[in-house]
């Protein structure tokens, strides 16, 4: 019998830390190699932790909701067959030992990015060793890194040794606050149980927020952190430009709603309105290629594959999972689909690559009964659809005479780094017309 610890993998190119967002084994259960062991997420993804032994669960040793560096251990397995459960590899002179080499790579990573940097940093005047994470941490709490000592393997600084400080409220800091007090000051032992609320009473002071008496804090979570980070990094980085055009889909609406019931009998799952703009933007897109492309620094990547993400909230989420190859699925296609991947988002199955290689967001914001809204473009498409709410009202037709029509708005916001209002407006007279054109005349939803 062996006992093989599992560490935090790292799931991105410039991903230092994880959080275990769910357990999906506890201990005694029996593994087999590749099995998914818990779901973590990133600043960039959420992922599954695959088992690299088969054996039994003997210690989960990160907790739901803790934040890991990449390479922390998270928990033990005991293997049988001593020859495959060898222990690990040492690390390369001077590196720490929990710095692994990412999913696919040849060699391990510096944890501190590309900089030219072959290890960790250390703290000044000590061999302690810790990650940008760590150094984040030591820099928001003002803590002195060169007086903390490391529990990682080679004395490295992990972000569990930092916690502990702030939680206990004895924080080194400054060489000069470490003179010895005079002898007749009596201090007295600080109060474990105030140091959280203090340490997140000075993370409110510095966020210019503070809790007043009967407020409920939220903690924020791992899926809302990325979130936030995403669409900061959208709003920052891309210039956002923004048009909406007006559409009349009262053929669409009668078309649908004579052939609803009969669709449902027939498939078993109902058809939507969202399947038929998915299908008309997919189709528009393919004919105007440039609205599916991505800023990339130097370039624009024009995408061959039109693969539609599509947003889908939860009580205290919201995912973007992908339809892939959205312009060769017909409207039956496409409405199981919607169907398929908001039943796994909901029931919580849906898996990291299922979000992954979207070139253009189709949004259903009418769905909550909104008429007009200005999206966040989903980094690092260059643009995002907003549906809005279909509503009946008074048009003018030919002839100076009014009618009621179903009308939607739809609105889109565009990176003016790859788009600019001429392309961006044929696009939606695109849109715009196919929509119009939908009839049970010259549609077919198979």
């Amino acid at each position: 019998m062996a006992k093989q610890t599992i560490t935090m993998p790292q799931l991105g190119e410039s991903v230092t830390e994880g959080t275990i967002e769910r357990w999906l084994v506890k201990p005694g259960d029996t593994v087999e190699k590749y099995d998914p062991l818990a779901e973590v997420n990133t600043d960039k993804v959420t992922a599954e932790i695959p088992s690299s032994f088969s054996g039994t669960i003997k210690e989960l040793i990160a907790g739901e909701g803790e934040t890991l560096e990449v390479g922390a251990a998270v928990c033990t397995i005991e293997t049988e067959d001593a020859a495959s459960a060898e222990t690990e590899a040492a690390p390369a002179e001077g590196g720490p030992a929990n710095e692994m080499p990412a999913a696919g790579s040849e060699k391990p990573e510096s944890l501190s990015g590309r900089s030219g940097s072959s290890s960790p940093a250390k703290a000044e005047g000590s061999g302690a060793r810790y990650s940008p994470a760590v150094l984040r941490l030591s820099q928001e709490h003002g803590i002195d890194l060169s007086q903390v000592e490391g529990s990682g393997r080679g004395g490295r600084i992990t972000r569990k040794d930092l916690t502990k400080l702030i939680e206990s409220g004895t924080i080194p800091t400054e060489p000069a606050a470490r003179q010895p007090e005079p002898a007749s000051v009596q201090t007295a032992e600080p109060k474990p149980e105030a140091a959280p609320a203090q340490a997140k009473q000075s993370e409110q002071q510095a966020a210019g927020v503070q809790a007043a008496a009967g407020d409920i804090e939220i903690p924020v979570s791992g899926v809302r952190r990325a979130i936030a980070n995403n669409m900061l990094r959208s709003k920052h980085e891309a210039p956002h430009a923004w048009t909406m055009i007006e559409v009349d889909v009262t053929g669409l609406v009668q078309y649908r709603d004579s052939i609803k019931n009969e669709f449902k009998t027939k498939e078993g799952f109902g058809l939507t309105y969202f399947a038929f703009f998915v299908k008309a933007v997919a189709q528009a897109l393919k004919e105007f290629p440039m609205m599916n492309s991505m800023w990339a620094g130097d370039k624009i990547i024009q995408k061959k594959a039109i693969n539609i993400s599509i947003a889908v909230a939860t009580e205290d989420a919201l995912f973007v999972p992908v339809i892939k190859d959205a312009d060769e699925k017909t409207i039956k296609g496409i409405a199981r689909e919607i169907k398929e991947l908001a039943d796994k988002v909901r029931s919580g199955k849906l898996k990291s690559e299922e979000m992954q290689g979207g070139t253009f967001t189709v949004n259903n914001t009418g769905s909550f009964g909104s008429v007009q809204s200005m999206g966040i473009i989903n980094y690092p498409q260059a643009a995002i659809l907003q549906v809005e709410s279909i509503v009946k009202r008074p048009v003018i037709m030919e002839g100076g005479m009014f009618a009621a029509r179903d009308m939607v708005n739809l609105c889109l916001s565009l990176d003016h780094r790859v788009l600019d209002g001429l392309v961006a407006g044929r696009f939606l007279a695109r849109v715009k017309e196919i929509l119009e054109n939908i009839s049970s005349e010259n549609t077919s939803v198979y």
